[in-house]
């Protein structure tokens, strides 16, 4: 299996997510987070098993999502030759095409 690292935007995505869970409801952190990681996990396992819809719509070769089991978060990575690189995770409601480019700037 390849290493998994994350972008800065990727870990800033986790950050501001545990934030407010932390203060509108704490009792859902810890499971986000280990929702997260359930899905890390699997990206590192199954990398090509995500869907490149965003890759295609905006040229983004290579980039695929993979959507959290319990929340409605994504998280977009990429495989590359050594590592799976996480991009950012983002929740499903957010402007994914606007925030993707943004990135890509």
């Amino acid at each position: 299996m390849k290493p998994v690292v994350r972008r800065r935007k990727a870990d800033e995505d986790v950050d501001s997510a545990v934030e407010y869970l932390l203060i509108n409801a704490p009792e859902y952190a810890l499971a986000f987070v280990d929702s997260l990681q359930q899905a890390v996990e699997y990206i590192q396992k199954h990398p090509k098993s995500g869907p490149p819809r965003y890759a295609h719509e905006l040229d983004i070769p290579g980039l695929r999502f993979w959507l959290s089991k319990r929340f409605p978060y994504m998280v977009f990575y990429m495989e590359l030759s050594n590592t799976i690189e996480i991009w950012r995770v983002l929740h499903t409601h957010q402007d994914i095409p606007d925030t993707l480019r943004d990135e890509e700037s």
